[in-house]
């Protein structure tokens, strides 16, 4: 069965990781298989999950020099069809963007256009929501372009703030109930399609 082969970026604990994962245990993944991990940082959480599942990590560090080539490289010698930023703290320049030939998807902790772009990540997000006093948030996952956080939409789900949130319990609501469904679901609707680009070039 054609599958497209997809890697997955961190740069923390692997929560998402996790939810692609069990996504594609449970069949909610069939389309895509998760091919590789690359971690950024060593000692971060995610490299562990990816053990446990038995899935391939490799571990580039994103400060040393030549770190989009050796991103690439591997890339390219995994067969990949497909990147998906899952708490990847980078930001991925335009000709890393221009060289890799499929699709790289990332989640983001807000309703885009909302509280996004560059310096919006973590619980800076969530922060700025509430000071903001907005009375619903939400995740998106859309495709990566040059702009951070501007490319087009796959798709959102809101969260309701709730009285007395601090960031660090709506990071944890948005995660629980909009980035660990969201994320699953857009990497299959993505995966899906190259799949069928694939059948119709066999």
């Amino acid at each position: 069965m054609l599958t497209a082969r997809t890697a997955v970026l961190v740069s923390g604990g692997g929560t998402n990781l996790q939810a692609l994962m069990d996504a594609q245990a449970d069949g909610g993944l069939k389309s895509g298989q998760i091919a590789l991990v690359i971690a950024d940082r060593a000692g971060i959480g995610a490299i562990g999950r990816a053990e446990a599942a038995g899935v391939g990590c490799a571990l580039i560090p994103r400060r040393e020099p030549g770190f989009e080539q050796r991103v690439l490289d591997a890339l390219a010698a995994h067969r990949i069809d497909m990147v998906i930023l899952a708490g990847f703290l980078g930001i991925l320049s335009s000709d890393f963007i221009a060289r890799f030939p499929g699709p790289i998807l990332n989640v983001h902790p807000s309703l885009i256009p909302s509280f996004c772009g560059k310096g919006f990540y973590g619980l800076r997000v969530h922060q700025a929501a509430l000071d903001y006093g907005v009375k619903v948030t939400g995740a998106t996952v859309h495709y990566v372009n040059e702009i951070p956080d501007g490319g087009q939409i796959i798709l959102q789900k809101a969260v309701d703030v709730l009285p007395g949130d601090t960031p660090e319990v709506l990071q944890r609501r948005v995660m629980e109930q909009a980035e660990w469904a969201l994320l699953p679901q857009a990497a299959e609707l993505v995966a899906a399609q190259i799949v069928r680009g694939k059948e119709e070039h066999t």
